[in-house]
């Protein structure tokens, strides 16, 4: 569902501590990666290319077209131009996603790198079967022309992997996106804590990972689920986030 015009005091909000969150996690790099949130009339909020993530908040986000040409910049530091050919591509092909949430993180960089991907492995991972996208490196993503292989890799799924490079996430809120991104982030990091150990890896059943991937779908759609748990994880950053 798209955003109304009374949401976006909203998104924008959400949006920061979204960023900020990212930052308190250590899921950030500087000032590169980026968290891409929809406003009404095909308008996206991006973050300003110069600021590092835990100094975003509501009012510095850039506005920007569908196709990356700044509306607004309160900062007057424009955008980075190959993180928003990632996010046009998504959001283009997807009307129902309406946050794109991409992170650089060693965990996740050097998941990406092996040829096997994700592993069945934990509890986080499995609510990922079969829902998670691989995307093959081309490069620092500046061609336009990716965009539409980047929208046909990711097809239906909520995840994806892009080789060599890093972690995307994508919801129809931008809660739902950090949460999935922060899962995500974690089965990696538990992968490779369990194959640093040389010990032969236990792989979960393809019955039970769909089992467990179920299970987590039907708890996001819960009362104690969604928004709630967004909620908790917005009061972690206390005082600041009246800043947002």
């Amino acid at each position: 569902m798209n955003p109304s015009v009374s949401d976006e005091h909203d998104i924008r909000r959400d949006l920061a501590a979204a960023y900020r969150l990212i930052a308190l996690e250590g899921m950030d790099d500087g000032i590169d990666t980026h968290i891409s949130a929809r406003l009404p009339d095909e308008r996206f909020l991006l973050n300003a290319y110069g600021l590092r993530f835990a100094e975003v908040r509501a009012d510095n986000l850039v506005t920007v077209d569908a196709d990356g040409q700044v509306l607004d910049d309160p900062t007057e530091l424009g955008i980075n131009p190959a993180g928003f050919t990632i996010h046009s591509a998504l959001h283009a092909a997807r009307p129902d996603v309406n946050c794109v949430l991409h992170t650089h993180t060693v965990a996740g960089v050097a998941v990406s790198s092996l040829e096997e991907g994700l592993l069945p492995l934990n509890q986080w991972a499995l609510q990922f079967h079969d829902r998670l996208a691989y995307h093959d490196f081309e490069g620092i993503a500046l061609a336009l022309d990716e965009r539409k292989r980047l929208a046909a890799d990711l097809g239906d799924h909520s995840a994806m992997i892009l080789r060599q490079h890093g972690l995307l996430t994508c919801s129809g809120s931008v809660g739902d996106a950090f949460l999935r991104m922060r899962d995500l982030e974690r089965s990696c990091q538990a992968q490779l804590a369990a194959q640093a150990t040389g010990q032969p890896l236990r792989l979960a059943s393809p019955t039970m990972a769909e089992h467990v991937a179920q299970q987590y779908e039907a708890w996001a759609s819960s009362p104690a689920g969604g928004d709630r748990a967004w909620q908790a994880e917005r009061r972690r950053l206390g005082d600041a986030d009246d800043a947002l």
